[in-house]
């Protein structure tokens, strides 16, 4: 288990400076020229130029790299060039809206998606099955953007069931904080429950026909033992793997579904840092989600090992 953990830890740390190195790269080769945005109507040669000389613009690439990664280093993303405000203090205040928003999504998706994707396979051919199909191919078919807006003309702003816009910190009132998030939440999780549903009744569908299941059913346990005990339990590593990929997508990926719901979270920060050539919050946006996905992907990669104790001796999830 130890050489497993090690293994797959230093994997993440490579995987984690390369990702390092395309975003800095990667960044730098977008379109524009920041110092043109900061001048503003004075674009004097100049002037230019010492704002270049003041945010390190005039440097080496592998200069700038360096400092960069000093920086990061000490926990220091930087100021913005545009606001000159501390890029962390920025990503303190709009990461905990999208991290909430992300985990209690996929926690609606999960439960919703693994419950249909059970009952749809034990339920083959029957009722059940065609319901949470036609289900799904409707979550997988309708985009988030206008089922977001149906739900705040029709729970919003004609019964008045939830807030239209707007974010509460869950420290100041948890209560009123749920009651602003679960409608966005809730949005945001049909398309991903209908994802988990296919791959779970797909994998349901597998194991129910496999001989440990049989054996099972032969030794006479209740049908509910066979299905959550041995059907479900082995089927829950492809749930984990889409129900992880789905989590760090949802970091950088609910983007439309803040600005709709009028979210503080990543979404507007990302695309006002994009339109304006802002490096340092880019830059920690982009290293953020990449290393959302890398630490996600290693909890995973430990669940696991834990569903199915053989991936701790051969080390493949396969």
């Amino acid at each position: 288990m130890a050489r497993y953990l090690l293994t797959r830890a230093w994997q993440s740390a490579l995987t984690l400076l390369m990702s390092t190195i395309v975003v800095f790269v990667g960044v730098r080769a977008l379109p524009g020229d920041p110092a043109l945005a900061l001048a503003g109507e004075d674009r004097s040669p100049e002037a230019l130029e010492a704002i270049r000389r003041h945010y390190g613009l005039d440097q080496p690439l592998p200069v700038q790299f360096a400092q960069y990664v000093e920086r990061l280093v000490q926990g220091d993303f930087g100021v913005s060039i545009r606001t000159g405000t501390p890029v962390s203090s920025m990503l303190t205040t709009a990461l905990p809206v999208t991290v909430e928003l992300s985990v209690l999504a996929i926690l609606i998706a999960a439960a919703l998606g693994v419950g249909a994707g059970v009952l749809a396979a034990v339920r083959r051919g029957r009722p059940a099955e065609w319901l949470a199909n036609g289900l799904a191919l409707i979550g997988l078919s309708v985009p988030h953007f206008w089922l977001g807006l149906l739900a705040i003309l029709y729970l919003a702003v004609a019964t008045n069931l939830f807030p239209a816009s707007g974010f509460v910190p869950i420290l100041e009132d948890p209560v009123d904080n749920l009651h602003h998030i679960v409608l966005p939440a809730v949005i945001l999780g049909t398309g991903l429950a209908a994802i988990i549903m296919r791959q779970t009744r797909s994998a349901m569908l597998d194991s129910l026909s496999s001989d440990y299941v049989r054996t099972a059913k032969a030794k006479g346990l209740r049908p509910r033992a066979v299905i959550t005990r041995h059907a479900l339990r082995n089927s829950l590593i492809v749930v984990v793997t889409v129900v992880g990929l789905q989590l760090g997508g949802l970091i950088s990926g609910a983007v439309v579904t803040e600005q709709i719901f009028g979210l503080p979270g990543f979404g507007k920060m990302t695309i006002d840092a994009v339109f304006q050539r802002d490096y340092p919050v880019i830059q920690a946006v982009v290293l953020l989600t990449a290393t959302a996905y890398i630490v996600i992907n290693f909890f995973v990669d430990l669940l696991y090992s834990v569903i199915d104790p053989r991936i701790r001796v051969t080390g493949d999830p396969a």
